[in-house]
């Protein structure tokens, strides 16, 4: 195991895809609302992060958005 992949965004993530690439678009939902958490905990509620997502979280993204239109028949 390396040192990113003992960090909870990193399995967040790792899981997100997965779920993703198995279609399940609720537990898809869930993850990356999870990861959006993981994302913004540190340094309390007023504080700005200036992190940039890594392309994985930018691919899984895309992915979900894509995956809700579908899903809803959106164009």
């Amino acid at each position: 195991m390396t040192s990113n992949d003992r960090r909870l965004g990193d399995r967040i993530l790792a899981a997100l895809e997965l779920a993703l690439e198995q279609k399940h678009l609720d537990v898809a939902e869930h993850l990356a609302r999870a990861l959006e958490e993981t994302l913004t905990r540190f340094g309390g509620p007023d504080a700005v992060d200036h992190r940039e997502l890594s392309a994985g979280m930018l691919q899984a993204f895309e992915q979900l958005e894509a995956m809700r239109h579908a899903a809803h028949r959106l164009p």
